[in-house]
């Protein structure tokens, strides 16, 4: 089968070439992204490869399908960047990568916490210029700290794995609690008022949706206690942003480590150090000495390029051969 990737990156041809020794696809890289105005490079592939950046609404799909497309493959775990009901009257199926390493995401946010709570990145300059003072530099032991993770899926439940290890007081919020879970590694679940109110330090692990759509706002910031640190490394919509910056602003939040951004799509994955960044949001928060923005990398380990690639074929494969996609997204 002849399969195009769009949006594709150096760091992952490696994985998917090497994947590919086990089905000889036709694998076709494009470093576009994909648009209704970029759709119809797919002409005459058979499966399109997109990421979590690329625009697969109505128009996209309409243009893919005519162009004679028949599967879309998601080398990501998200999709709401994907028209589902628009695909499932075109006849096109999605598949995704449901998981690919909880471990590297779940490990870049413990990353973000250490380097705001010890000023790593600000220490970094600083020795870089000749400056050895520790005036500033003052963090905190991260044992005994109270921690509250919103969103307990796979990746959440490392991440309290890894913050158990450290000496933390672990509070899960989840819609579907896992009692076991939370009994094995002394953890406890709490209502989200209970984890707000509580927790020195907060990490977003929830997918987006309707309902999760700035669930950070306003008022989930106003419940959080006085100087509290807020990591994100889900999706950059669960945060209002403009309500995190006046978070900010006014000492309320101590600090944020933040992987993703609500209005990342036309930012991220491109190198724009030679252009004037245009968006005021972004602009401010880079402006804040206790603010980290990463450029959506979380999931970037080999470990989780192999198993992105791996996944994504391997469902490829499947389609190929007429069998279960069993990592086959549906319109609720």
């Amino acid at each position: 089968m002849k399969v195009l990737v769009f949006d594709a990156h150096s760091y992952e041809r490696d994985s998917f070439q090497g994947a590919n020794a086990h089905y000889d696809f036709t694998l076709t890289f494009l470093e576009l992204r994909l648009t209704p105005q970029t759709a119809a490079a797919a002409k005459g592939f058979d499966v399109v490869c997109a990421f979590v950046n690329d625009v697969l609404n109505r128009e996209t799909l309409e243009i893919l399908k005519s162009s004679g497309v028949c599967l879309i493959a998601l080398r990501s775990a998200g999709f709401n960047h994907v028209d589902l009901p628009a695909a499932r009257s075109l006849g096109l199926p999605v598949v995704r990568v449901p998981e690919y390493s909880p471990y590297a995401v779940a490990e870049h946010a413990v990353a973000l916490i250490q380097t705001l709570n010890r000023k790593i990145h600000r220490s970094y300059n600083r020795v870089r210029e000749g400056n050895f003072s520790l005036e500033g530099l003052v963090g905190f032991d991260l044992h005994g700290k109270t921690v509250g993770i919103l969103g307990v899926g796979k990746i959440g439940k490392v991440l309290a794995q890894i913050l158990r290890g450290f000496g933390c007081r672990v509070l899960l919020n989840d819609l579907t609690p896992d009692d076991d879970f939370a009994r094995t590694h002394a953890c406890h679940y709490v209502s989200r008022d209970e984890l707000l109110a509580q927790s020195e330090i907060i990490s977003l692990n929830l997918p987006l949706s309707p309902k999760t759509r700035h669930c950070i706002d306003e008022a989930a910031l106003a419940k959080m206690r006085p100087g509290v640190m807020l990591i994100n490394t889900g999706r950059g919509a669960l945060i209002e942003t403009r309500a995190l910056i006046e978070g900010l602003k006014s000492g309320h939040i101590g600090a944020a480590g933040l992987d993703v951004y609500e209005e990342e799509e036309a930012i991220f994955f491109r190198d724009l150090s030679g252009h004037i960044l245009t968006d005021d949001l972004l602009a401010r928060l880079l402006t804040f000495p206790n603010v980290i923005v990463t450029g959506h990398q979380a999931f970037l380990t080999r470990e989780a390029l192999r198993n992105i690639a791996d996944t994504t074929l391997a469902s490829i494969h499947s389609f190929e051969r007429g069998e279960p996609l069993v990592n086959e997204v549906l319109p609720t």
